[in-house]
């Protein structure tokens, strides 16, 4: 069963109730699916894959087969003719921007691509919240509050920028072990053409199909405390693969580390015996991700657990 795709432009037509439903149904029954017509310029996504391609190509490759930690082991346990596998790594190039780390140098208008795509990023996520906001019945501009703790921009934009370098023995290693998001809301660009992804749906791993140009959104731990459980922040993971490298930039819309997260009263108001099993606690953020750190691969559960034993 594929991935649900929405055609986001028609949320200001005549098919806005539908459209609505669509992204309600992604949220609840999924927590992943893919956006198409979002209003992001093709050109300027064309121009984002040319520069994270080159920036990998000129600044990361060699030294991810030269000299990264995966690639030795890997190499180590073929040569032991072992049977193991690396449990706890990933094949994964990886880094990070924000508005105030060290961004890549040595390609050129990777800043000037990138600074421009992160804006639109933003903007798309905050009109994704809006409509989150509307379908669960809840004020307008609720969970871009709750994610800045107040009305300032305080919210964390992060954008992570991985690339899957060919593996000789995917059998033997994961692309990025099976895991929930901490955050908000995620918006990945992904691959036109090599594939990986999958997503954990009704108990099978399920492909998240590459359509070009596509964003594919999925929910986060925050989301789904804040809807008291009607979305879902749902497990997904990268497969190694042995043939092309995939490209995945992925934008996170997170809590500041002081914001405080709780479900919305509305929703506890409106309690449904069925969805509010769990008990969502209240916590900051910030504790949420101490805890985190230590145990992303691991179940989500546990660490609603902590937050709340620790509150």
């Amino acid at each position: 069963m594929p991935i649900p795709v929405i055609d986001f432009s028609k949320l200001n037509g005549e098919e806005r109730e539908k459209t609505m439903a669509e992204i309600a149904n992604g949220c609840e029954e999924w927590g992943f699916f893919q956006l198409v017509n979002h209003g992001i310029p093709v050109e300027l996504l064309e121009r984002v894959k040319k520069v994270t391609t080159e920036c990998y190509k000129v600044e990361r490759e060699e030294n991810f087969f030269n000299d990264s930690t995966p690639v030795k082991l890997l190499k180590e346990i073929i040569e032991k003719n072992g049977e193991e596998k690396l449990e706890n790594l990933d094949w994964e190039d990886v880094f990070l921007l924000t508005d105030d780390n060290e961004w890549p140098r040595k390609t050129p208008g990777f800043k000037e691509t990138m600074t421009e795509y992160r804006a639109e990023l933003k903007k798309l996520a905050e009109k994704l919240m809006e409509v989150m906001d509307e379908n669960l019945g809840i004020p307008k501009g609720h969970i871009k509050k709750l994610f800045n703790g107040g009305d300032e921009e305080n919210a964390f934009f992060g954008t992570k920028v991985s690339h899957y370098p060919p593996c000789p023995h995917p059998e033997r290693v994961t692309g990025l072990r099976s895991h929930t998001d901490a955050g908000g809301v995620i918006l990945l660009f992904q691959d036109d053409e090599v594939g990986g992804l999958e997503i954990l749906k009704d108990g099978k791993w399920t492909d998240v199909q590459p359509i070009p140009n596509a964003i594919c959104i999925n929910t986060g731990d925050q989301i789904e405390v804040l809807s008291n459980g009607r979305y879902k922040s749902v497990w997904h993971r990268v497969q190694a693969v042995p043939n092309g490298t995939r490209r995945s930039i992925a934008s996170f819309y997170n809590p500041s580390y002081n914001a405080t997260i709780e479900p919305a009263s509305q929703l506890i108001q409106k309690e449904n015996k069925e969805v509010n099993h769990f008990g969502y606690p209240k916590f900051v953020f910030g504790d949420y991700m101490s805890v985190y750190t230590e145990q992303k691969f691991l179940p989500k559960e546990p660490r609603f657990e902590a937050v709340k034993a620790a509150n």
